[in-house]
């Protein structure tokens, strides 16, 4: 086992550094650069001093000259500044936009996975049944339906027609203060995107769960339990579910990352000041350091979470062996 997680270890090194290359050439396509968002807020901003700053950040090199210095100071931790706010790029992405996308994207797994475990394993055991079919629709609607439609749609129905019922957006309610009303108010603004973000993957469990669980259930070793007089509950929960689930801790581990990237949009439609959105607005304002930060951050979350799902389905089934 150690000898094999070394080997993962090893070859995470290479695969970042090719995801490295791959982001920053892609970002380097976009038109502009970030001198351009200085020149067009500042009407005295000569050509003289638009040449001077592109010399000063290097910009006037070619995109793979400058990848070469952006990663030697990368792996020294130096990931740049923010252009846009003053500050070194992974500083404020981790101490201002990390956190809020942890708790986001950390309520809508645990959503996901207390839905959709016990609702696959119903509709599992009540195949053909009224349930069945329902649980079959709302999972293909869940599959079909785009995040930010989905977002769209929520903040319509339960903040506009509403008349406010619940936040259409932002992470708080200034001026509460207090920690009961403040545990409230944030409760309130995570309600539509976390039903948003969780939607997706709620609908692939349920329907993973309710897969796997119709395949073990016909066991000959199920069959034979029942024989021995085992109440059916036990057969169920206690056999049946544990290797049912087996499959599904692959899926989560490599959903993870998932729930990080769909933060992007759900983020963005519903103002959520996170990671998603802080992706989404450093594009657009060409702020190139903060979107290398949180992409490469989500990359490295990707390859972690391969390795944790390989390790935990190992540790959950002992005929699993890594040698």
């Amino acid at each position: 086992m150690l000898a094999y997680i070394v080997r993962r270890l090893l070859q995470v090194i290479p695969t970042l550094l090719f995801i490295s290359l791959v982001l920053y050439g892609l970002l380097a396509l976009k038109p502009g650069d970030p001198i351009d968002e200085l020149r067009r807020g500042n009407p005295g901003f000569t050509q003289a001093d638009y040449e001077r700053l592109r010399e000063f950040y290097g910009l006037d090199k070619p995109w793979y000259v400058r990848y070469w210095r952006w990663l030697g100071r990368a792996v020294q931790g130096d990931f740049g500044p923010s252009r846009q706010f003053g500050r070194p790029a992974a500083q404020y992405v981790f101490e201002n936009r990390l956190p809020n996308t942890l708790l986001l994207s950390g309520v809508a797994l645990l959503v996901a996975l207390v839905i959709s475990i016990p609702t696959g394993v119903l509709s599992a055991l009540k195949q053909h049944s009224a349930l069945d079919y329902t649980v079959t629709v709302f999972n293909f609607l869940g599959v079909s339906v785009p995040i930010f439609w989905l977002g769209i749609m929520l903040i319509y129905l339960f903040a506009v027609r509403t008349g406010g019922f619940l936040p259409a957006g932002s992470m708080m309610t200034p001026g509460i203060t207090g920690a009961w009303p403040v545990f409230v108010d944030r409760l309130r603004h995570l309600l539509l995107p976390v039903a948003a973000l969780s939607s997706l993957h709620l609908a692939q469990w349920t329907r993973f769960m309710r897969s796997s669980m119709l395949e073990v259930v016909r066991l000959d070793y199920l069959t034979t339990a029942r024989a021995k007089g085992l109440r059916e509950g036990k057969v169920v929960y206690r056999h049946a579910l544990r290797n049912a689930i087996l499959p599904l801790i692959t899926l989560v581990g490599l959903s993870i990352p998932q729930l990080f990237s769909g933060a992007v949009l759900t983020e963005t439609v519903f103002n959520w000041p996170g990671m998603g959105r802080a992706i989404f607005d450093a594009i657009l304002v060409n702020d190139f350091n903060v979107a290398m930060v949180s992409l490469m951050f989500i990359s490295l979350l990707i390859l972690a979470c391969n390795l944790l799902a390989d390790l935990a389905y190992a540790l959950a089934d002992p005929r699993i062996r890594y040698d």
